[in-house]
Order: structure tokens, then sequence, then C-alpha cells
């Protein structure tokens, strides 16, 4: 594999690395799809997805995924499991190690995605998906009559509790400080809500409740005092922010402060000539499996676009 090199190198195996693969698999360019370690993306660790189009009564998000995944290798996407641990970037063909193993392309699509950022506490991963969740625009329909709590200060959790307030009885901020980090305008928003309430210097230090029944209450702890209480609840959203998958591509590519990658407007192009961005990894508002799909679609007309430039400059 290291004296190959192939047309079209993806990483990532969410809706965008997928639907990229569909896209670029039906016009002959064979793409190899370097999955990660956690193939399937975020959607893997989502339970019932409602909201994508084409699926009437709803699907598990692992079984969405293994239905992409099916459909694209009929098309003849080749896979490998693994991490990119380096990319060079700097010339061409590319040059990816994965695992140990130098990966070559003449042109790559990042579909990394990202991570939301987590409490890191063992009853948050155990119940994510059954009540835990770092999306409420994905997850808070199922939450219609009932309360919620969401953790973080800043523009995401205000915009999440608003959002919640369609469906919820109550959202509770949670947060560390005595004051939000949000800004003004989405502090004052929050503020005239009749359905938000706040707990101020305060983390969460144990979720309650099982798989089957869902989320039931949190132990709080009051960071000045150091005393406990428990608080029921019938959901968590964790709203602390999110972290684009991009760290191997620091100094290489443009970026904004966080790592998102920066695109040209309108397209999939990153700052370096072959190399395309789709999804999460370049999206810091929306976040949702069908945006992801429809960028991977993008970097893929754009990336068969550029090949094909770069074949008809040679002849």
């Amino acid at each position: 594999m290291a004296d190959e090199i192939n047309k079209l190198v993806i990483l990532g195996s969410g809706p965008a690395g997928l639907t990229a693969a569909l896209y670029s698999a039906r016009a002959n360019l064979s793409p190899l799809l370097i999955e990660g370690n956690e193939p399937g993306g975020q959607l893997t660790i989502t339970t019932e997805v409602e909201n994508y189009p084409g699926f009437e009564h709803g699907i598990q998000g692992p079984e969405m995924m293994d239905v992409f995944r099916r459909q694209v290798t009929r098309f003849g996407t080749r896979f490998m499991t693994g991490a990119v641990t380096e990319a060079r970037l700097g010339k061409r063909p590319f040059e990816l190690v994965v695992d140990g193993k130098m990966v070559k392309a003449e042109a790559v699509i990042i579909s990394t995605g990202a991570s939301a950022k987590l409490l890191g506490i063992e009853s948050e991963k155990r119940l994510m998906g059954y009540g835990v969740s770092a999306c409420a625009t994905c997850d808070g329909a199922f939450f219609k009559d009932k309360e919620a709590i969401v953790v973080g200060g800043g523009d995401t959790a205000m915009e999440e509790a608003n959002f919640l307030t369609r469906f919820v009885t109550k959202a509770t901020i949670v947060h560390r400080r005595d004051a939000l980090r949000a800004s003004k305008i989405m502090q004052d928003r929050v503020r005239r809500n009749p359905k938000i309430a706040f707990i101020w210097d305060s983390a969460i230090d144990e979720i309650f409740g099982d798989p089957k029944n869902g989320v039931s209450s949190v132990r709080l702890k009051n960071l000045k005092t150091g005393a406990t209480a428990d608080h029921k609840t019938d959901a968590v959203f964790v709203a602390i922010g999110h972290q684009p998958n991009t760290e191997i591509f620091k100094g290489q590519l443009a970026m904004d402060e966080i790592g998102y990658l920066k695109v040209k407007s309108g397209s999939t192009y990153t700052s370096i000539e072959g190399v395309f961005a789709a999804g999460d990894v370049a999206d810091s508002v929306y976040r949702q499996a069908v945006t992801a799909a429809g960028t991977g679609c993008m970097a893929a007309i754009d990336a068969e676009r550029w090949l094909e430039a770069q074949e008809a400059g040679r002849r």
C-alpha cells in the first residue's frame, strides 16, 4: 500500500465521509475510506434518529450508519480501519500515516468530525443516548412535557436551553460559576424565558438512572461550599462545547481559533489544493447528520472536478 497512490482518500466514516464515499465511488474514483477508531462517528452513540429524511419511523444511530456503509460498499468503496496519526500535506501525492502504515493520495477529503466536550463521569458515558445528550436539536423532542438540565454557561448552552423549552416543562441551567459567559443577547433571551431556571456555582457529580428507564436525577455539588444535593430531572444536556478532530492538521491547514477547518465560501476547498473538508470538522453551527451528509456530497463533487482538472492539465 505504501507504493500505491489512491486517487481519493476519505478520512472519517460518519455521514459526511460515507456520503462522500457514495458519490465518489459512483464517479469511479474507487475511494479508500479510513474509518478511524470509532467507525460510524457520533451517530454510533446515538439511539433513536428521527430527523433524517427518508426514515419515516426513525432509526437507531448504529443501524443507520450500517445502512450507509452497505450502500457505499455496493459501489466499490474500499475500507481501512485505523487512525491517521500523521498527515503530510505539503506536497503531492499527499502522505497519511495510518497506524504506522503509509497511505498516499492524489486528493483527500477530511471528515473526521468534532467531539462533544463531556463531563467525564462514568454515569454520563453509561447513560449517553438514554437521557444524556450533547445535542438538544437532535434529542429535545423525546422529552416532551418532562424536565431537563442543561450544563454550561456559553451561547451553546443558552441556545440549547431555549430550544428545549419548546418541549420540556422546565429547563434548568447548571453552571460552574455565578455568571454566564454567553453573549448579552443570549443571556437576555434565557432570562426572559419563564421555563428556564438557574443553579449557580455547581457541577454534576453523578447522574442516576438506567438505560431501560432513562435518567431520574442528578447529584449536584456546590463548588463554593462543597455541599451536595440531589435534583430530579428526566434528561441531562451537556453543552460545554465541541472540539473538532483536527489536531494532526495544525500548522498545515487554515483553521479558526477553536480548530474548525476553514473552507472557501460555497465550497469544501481548504487552504491546500486537493484537500477538502466535510461535516462537523468544518461546521461549528449546525452539526447535524443531514448537513454533514450534504457537505460530504459537495466534497466528493469538488474532489472529482479537481482531479479531472489535474488530469486535463497533464494531457
